[in-house]
């Protein structure tokens, strides 16, 4: 089981689900838990626009700080008269396991996009089509700073850009809502994860480090090096170790003459 199961909406918002499902228009929104898709729902409840439907896709993946956005978020926004966020997954499998299972690292280590297609895509689908909803408008929360990546697709809307929100205005949005930065959403062992990311992520998380590790230790490779497709995240962590026992710490205690009381 994934760490999110799929659940469904809160009453009031499945109750809204029925009641809008025979309308002209059906707005679904996906949510990938991160600030862009975060600040583009806080957008629409700030400029009263409909959300009929809030869909978000666990890979089984994600970082504890996105899970716990998700249920805070979800908490924001039926206070505000919005649905609640529906999760949904590959019931089966986590990509984690998938990895595993066929020794090997995610899609995207390759120059594919698979995992995102069988793990963040087809859950969404599978949903809307189980529950006999066809969207007349898909809210997809691309900012200001990534237009290349909105494509000219019917349905599509892309509402950050729109409103020319970039990064900074997204998180201006986040703080007038009162809600705490989510931070980056993406899986702990994603292949995208810049060195600073990857290094992070030893400190924040040790554990998903080490899983990560394992993923990649356990995958049969050839044409990638590892999880940082030119290197092995196993080699820079060993790095890093390397570096540090260079500059070994000192055991002797020494009196820094230091005092935050009041003076004598």
């Amino acid at each position: 089981m994934t760490p999110f199961a799929e659940r469904e909406a809160a009453p009031v918002a499945a109750q809204r689900i029925r009641s809008e499902r025979n309308h002209a228009q059906m707005i679904v929104a996906s949510f990938g838990g991160g600030v862009n898709s975060t600040a583009m729902l806080i957008g629409m409840h700030e400029r009263g626009e409909r959300v009929d439907l809030i869909l978000f896709a666990d890979t089984g993946g994600e970082k504890p700080h996105t899970y716990a956005h998700v249920l805070d978020m979800s908490e924001w926004l039926v206070n505000h008269g919005m649905p609640a966020i529906v999760t949904v997954s590959q019931q089966a499998e986590t990509l984690e396991s998938d990895c595993l299972k066929r020794k090997a690292l995610p899609g995207i280590a390759y120059g594919f996009k698979s995992c995102s297609d069988h793990f963040k895509l087809r859950p969404q689908q599978k949903y809307l089509k189980a529950h006999g909803i066809v969207p007349t408008v898909k809210l997809i929360g691309f900012d200001a700073s990534e237009p290349q990546r909105a494509k000219p697709v019917e349905g599509n809307r892309y509402p950050l850009i729109e409103w020319d929100w970039g990064r900074e205005e997204c998180a201006e949005a986040i703080d007038r809502a009162g809600i705490t930065q989510p931070g980056k959403s993406s899986c702990f062992f994603c292949p995208s994860s810049t060195k600073p990311e990857i290094m992070l992520l030893r400190r924040q998380y040790p554990d998903l480090a080490d899983r990560a590790v394992a993923m990649e230790k356990n995958a049969e490779l050839t044409v990638v090096k590892g999880l940082g497709r030119r290197f092995a995240w196993g080699d820079l962590y060993a790095a890093d170790d390397a570096q540090a026992n260079l500059f070994p710490e000192s055991h002797i205690e020494i009196d820094c003459c230091c005092y935050d009381g009041e003076p004598a």
